[in-house]
């Protein structure tokens, strides 16, 4: 058994469209469960979950990391996979994590993201979005090669006793997805697997920009790798995008 964890708040514009590619994958639907775990929304989100989702949770730890560990902590799957609310998995996603879990000595895996660029925006704008994600791809492909892992929550699974081992993810304002991969390291191997794709939404990055992204997660990543900073101010949780 594999159990899919969604966070979610204030996401009727998209849970749908996740929710349905999830119970659409190529393994049979009894084999895995969905969990939403919602962040107290005030729009719909629960309701059309419901239709979709194995579970629908309210959430009790704080951040969109604690609404991941509220979900694994409720999986009865030996597997957690995790992606968001806004985020398409390809329809091979759960068959191709559980092909590398077949390796026991494996306690986490994550793949690629490919941008769901907005059919009306410029040609131009749009290959910007589309490089930059590939160079993206390109350079957590090779921090994983020498030991940095960046287990993106969109698109990343975990064997469930080495995450609750761990305590899942800490509270942190940002990059608690390499966080949790530092503590990992000593329960066993980590992979990234470019078969193992999601649709990620551009919204966040739209919304600061491009440029303005990539400095703040360059430098957020720096802090915590590098530095070894655990912050906790500021938050990319709950936001709104109308």
């Amino acid at each position: 058994m594999i159990t899919v964890v969604v966070p979610t708040y204030n996401e009727e514009k998209n849970i749908e469209r996740c929710l349905r590619a999830l119970n659409n994958q190529n393994i049979p639907r009894d084999s895995y469960e969905i969990i939403v775990v919602d962040g107290d929304s005030k729009d719909k989100t629960r309701e059309i979950a419901s239709k979709y989702a194995d579970k629908v949770i309210q959430q009790v730890s704080s951040g969109v990391g604690g609404a991941r560990n509220d979900g694994a902590m409720a999986a009865s799957g030996q597997i957690v996979a995790t992606t968001d609310a806004d985020c398409i998995p390809e329809e091979d996603w759960l068959h191709t994590i559980l092909e590398d879990f077949s390796d026991d000595e494996i306690v986490a895996v994550t793949g690629y993201l490919d941008p769901m660029i907005p059919k009306e925006m410029a040609w131009m704008r749009g290959g910007t979005y589309y490089y930059a994600f590939k160079v993206a791809n390109g350079l957590r492909w090779a921090g994983s090669k020498v030991g940095y892992h960046h287990l993106c929550g969109a698109n990343t699974a975990f064997r469930r006793d080495a995450f609750l081992k761990v305590e899942g993810y800490k509270d942190l304002a940002y990059s608690d997805d390499i966080e949790i991969g530092k503590r990992l390291r000593a329960h066993g191997k980590m992979a990234m697997d470019d078969r193992i794709q999601v649709d990620y939404s551009i919204r966040r990055i739209q919304k600061l920009g491009i440029a303005k992204y990539t400095w703040m997660i360059m430098k957020n990543d720096f802090n915590v790798i590098v530095l070894g900073m655990k912050p906790t101010k500021g938050s990319y949780a709950k936001q709104d995008y109308n």
